[in-house]
């Protein structure tokens, strides 16, 4: 089982109550929270339950963020920095609302900035429960085509949450966020259990942690550090978009590639893992039940000895 605490990273669009929903689950209000119609979040802040047992990183609204390009990059590297070497879940908060094409876009964008593995840890989380009216959650959801597909590739992991109405409800009830947030919790601690302990991670935030670790060890303090490759990081990325950050931290391995190369001057890594992959799929159909096994082995040593080859500083 993994070391607590979990590393749990919010996502989401503006005006979801990302902030109000983190400080539900650490207990204690350390997110501003705005009432206006403004996103609240403007900064990625990561803060620990008292008890130790979850960090969760609150993140403005990356997918419809009015902030300067040069503002959202920075916070998305420092989402990075802070989540590294990789979240034990990442929740992606909605609301249940009427969802016009505005909603459908963010929804198709999220489907698209997700790799397969990340989906692997990806839980939905719906605010403004009290709009159900009296239905459950899962029938909210398999009424819209786009949200269904989401949930599906969530797994089915899915809550909800209603920080105005059901703070004072009884405590047993589904429609009671302490309950809801127990659920969570559990459902948190069986994907991590799935997972035997590990979380969500890649070859950039991997990166990212032996920079972090490096600069610990000279400096003293990881937070120094953290600080510190938060600075290197923004100082590198110039070429690099908010998206393409997104997509690297979410495992799309073009981006992956990107960061890699122009951020840390490191190349091959992301496609020595998929040329890897591949062999091994490939030596597996070919054996049968019998060669899945080898093919997994030769595929992940053979990735391992593509993506060092590649994993050479630039020179030019």
């Amino acid at each position: 089982m993994a070391a607590k605490p979990w590393r749990v990273v919010l996502l989401g669009k503006t005006g979801t109550g990302k902030s109000q929903f983190g400080n539900a689950l650490i207990e204690k209000r350390e997110f501003v929270v705005d009432g206006s119609a403004n996103s609240g979040t403007s900064e990625c802040k990561a803060v620990t339950k008292e008890n130790g047992e979850i960090t969760v990183i609150d993140t403005p609204g990356f997918f419809d963020n009015t902030a300067s390009p040069e503002k959202q990059r920075y916070e998305t590297e420092k989402t990075i920095i802070e989540c590294s070497p990789g979240p034990h879940a990442l929740l992606i908060l909605l609301k249940v609302e009427k969802y016009t094409e505005h909603e459908k876009q963010v929804m198709i964008k999220i489907i698209q900035l997700f790799s397969e593995e990340a989906f692997k840890y990806a839980i939905l989380v719906f605010t403004h429960g009290d709009q159900l009216e009296g239905k459950e959650i899962e029938d909210f959801v398999h009424k819209n085509k786009a949200l269904k597909e989401l949930f599906n590739k969530c797994g089915g992991r899915c809550h909800v949450v209603d920080n105005k109405h059901w703070e004072n409800t009884p405590p047993r009830q589904y429609r009671n966020n302490q309950f809801q947030i127990r659920q969570l919790l559990s459902t948190i601690n069986e994907l991590v259990q799935q997972h035997g302990g590990e979380c969500y991670t890649n070859e950039m935030l991997q990166e990212v942690e032996r920079k972090i670790q490096e600069e610990t060890t000279r400096t003293g303090s990881r937070e120094r550090a953290k600080k510190n490759v938060t600075d290197f990081f923004f100082k590198k990325s110039a070429g690099i978009g908010q998206e393409e950050l997104l997509g690297a931290l979410l495992g799309l391995l073009k981006d992956i590639e990107k960061v890699l190369s122009v951020v840390f001057g490191i190349r091959g890594v992301a496609t020595g893992t998929a040329v890897g992959t591949t062999a091994g799929a490939v030596i597996g159909a070919i054996g049968g039940p019998a060669g899945a096994a080898v093919g997994a082995a030769v595929g992940g040593a053979l990735g391992g000895l593509i993506g060092w080859w590649l994993r050479k500083p630039k020179t030019e």
